[in-house]
This record gives structure tokens, C-alpha cells and sequence, in this order.
């Protein structure tokens, strides 16, 4: 039961690791051979190339911090080596995040209409807006690494007797690696991260709803097509919300099961939930991204095609 168990959480995380940086790769090399060729860049653009890079980061990062720790397992046997690998964690999942966040508040500024003057002034002003998004969730990052050091430090003088063999069993590395709240230096403080940027996208597709529930009446009282281009825009974006925090929602929710499980269940089943958890959630994201982007679904239509014509070039080539 073990084996297979740990050989499924091998076989998901490596999947999640290839497809992770497929899709990513995708979104970056694109969005650069468009703004090579275009010699200019939207700020949406500029978004997901920052976002792609900070997912393949994490992807990366993940691989080989769990390469080394397999192969050079000694080190990992230290504690300054468990904070570099917790901070590199960190720092990845938090833009990873925190731009994805923006994507969704970026969505809501440029779609939504209100006439209220604070919100004009805000849709005005849309990539300062985003800018301060990003720099506000810096403090929250240096806040972040400041509670998980305290944690982490919490931890290792909890264990100072038997550090060295817990940092032996790899199976408290990964672990630490891929949960910013993992059961060692889990508090209630630490989660408060995790939810900031939820609650944020999560108030921007209320306020979405809101704006196209008064967009379809204001349509309907004019006498007006309910589907003009305003809807459908809302719609698009709404789409795009929807799947962010559904995704992430489940993340969340992993991360949750996971915790509750330790020391309850088999503990290939808890490194399950810890593998397929820690990358499911950028790895699915960026294929919703592609989706719901024109250009990068043409993109893919286009790659698609073209290797199409190449199976049937070597079919009809063959012997």
C-alpha cells in the first residue's frame, strides 16, 4: 500500500513539474515573441510574463531542491539549509499569488463600471493601482519570512536533541518545502497569508457580479441587446475569477487536509496530499490562463496544428 501510494505521489509530482513548466514556458514565450515583434506591451502582458516566470521558479525550485535532497541528502542536515529551502519556498508562492491576485484586480479595473468618483479615480489610475497591489504585498512577504523564521527557529530549539535525525528523514523535507504552513511551524498567524490574496480576489468577482448584475438591468430598461461587447467582457473575466479562486479554493483546502491528517492517517497518504498540493494550484492556473486568453489560445491552436501536420508529414514519409 505504501509503495504504490508513494510510487502515485512520485508520478503526480513529476507530471505536475512537466506540465507545470509547459504551460508557463507557453505563456511566457509567447507574450515575449509578441512584444519582440509588436516592439510594445500591454500591462496585461507585462502581468502574466511576471507570472509565468515566478511559477517556473517555484516549479524549478521545487525540482531541484527534492533532486538534491535524494541524491546529496546530507545537505539538507543542517538548519541553515531547511530556512534557505522555507524562504525560496516563500518568496516563489507569494508572487506566484500575489500576481495572480493582480491579474484578477487588473480584470476587475478594466471591465467593471461604476460611477462612483473613488472607483473612476482607481480605473484611472489601473497600473498604479496593480504597482501598489505588488508593493503592499512586499510588506506582507517581509512579515511573512519574519513569522516563519520565528516559527522555524521555534522548531529547531523544540528539537535541538534530535535535529539530525529529523532532518534525515526525508520525508519532513519535502514537507517543509511545499507548505508554507506546514505542521511544524504551523500557527494560526502564519495562515493569515494564505488568505489575504483569496479574500482580495474573492471581493474583487463579488464586486464584478455586482457591476454586470447593474450593466444587464440598465440593458434591459434601455430596450438594449443583453449581450453587447461589455457583457461579454464581464462575462470573460468573471470566467477567469471564477477559476482562479476555485483552484485556489482547493488549494487552500488541500493544504487544510493535509495538516489535519498528520498523525491520523498513513503518512505516504499525508506526503500525497503534501506533493500533489504544493504545485497543483500554479501547474492548473496557467492552463486557465491560456484558455481564457486570445492570443495564447491561438497560440496554442497554432502549435497544435502545426504538429498535427508533422504527424501526418512522418505518416506519410514512413515506410
Amino acid at each position: 500500500m505504501n509503495n504504490s501510494l508513494w510510487y502515485a505521489s512520485t508520478v503526480t509530482l513529476f507530471m505536475e513539474i512537466v506540465t507545470g513548466t509547459l504551460g508557463n514556458g507557453f505563456i511566457a514565450l509567447v507574450n515575449i515573441m509578441d512584444w519582440v515583434k509588436k516592439r510594445k506591451i500591454s500591462s496585461m502582458d507585462q502581468i502574466l510574463i511576471a507570472l509565468a516566470f515566478s511559477r517556473l521558479s517555484l516549479v524549478w525550485s521545487v525540482l531541484i531542491c527534492i533532486l538534491v535532497s535524494v541524491l546529496c541528502p546530507y545537505l539538507f542536515m543542517t538548519s541553515e539549509m531547511l530556512i534557505v529551502t522555507e524562504i525560496i519556498w516563500i518568496v516563489n508562492n507569494h508572487f506566484s499569488i500575489w500576481l495572480a491576485t493582480c491579474l484578477s484586480v487588473f480584470y476587475f479595473l478594466k471591465v467593471a463600471f461604476f460611477s462612483n468618483s473613488f472607483f473612476l479615480y482607481l480605473k484611472w489610475r489601473v497600473k498604479k493601482v496593480v504597482l501598489a497591489t505588488l508593493l503592499v504585498s512586499l510588506i506582507l512577504l517581509i512579515l511573512n519570512i519574519v513569522v516563519k523564521l520565528a516559527c522555524i527557529h521555534l522548531w529547531i530549539d523544540s528539537h535541538e536533541g534530535s535535529m539530525f535525525y529529523s532532518l534525515r528523514n526525508l520525508t519532513q523535507f519535502p514537507r517543509a518545502l511545499l507548505f508554507t504552513n506546514s505542521s511544524h511551524v504551523f500557527s494560526p498567524t502564519n495562515s493569515m497569508f494564505m488568505f489575504i490574496p483569496f479574500i482580495v480576489s474573492l471581493v474583487a468577482f463579488l464586486l464584478l457580479i455586482f457591476s454586470l448584475w447593474k450593466h444587464l438591468r440598465k440593458m434591459q430598461l434601455s430596450d438594449k441587446r443583453p449581450r453587447d461587447a461589455s457583457t461579454l467582457a464581464h462575462m470573460k473575466a468573471l470566467q477567469t475569477g471564477l477559476s482562479f479562486l476555485l483552484l485556489y479554493a482547493m488549494y487552500l483546502l488541500l493544504i487544510v487536509v493535509g495538516i489535519s491528517s498528520l498523525g491520523s492517517v498513513e503518512e505516504a497518504v499525508t506526503i500525497f496530499f503534501e506533493y500533489s498540493s504544493g504545485l497543483a494550484f500554479p501547474t492548473s492556473h496557467s492552463f486557465v490562463l491560456i484558455l481564457g486568453n486570445r492570443k495564447l489560445r491561438r497560440a496554442t491552436l497554432s502549435v497544435l496544428w502545426w504538429l498535427r501536420c508533422q504527424s501526418k508529414d512522418t505518416d506519410t514519409s514512413g515506410p
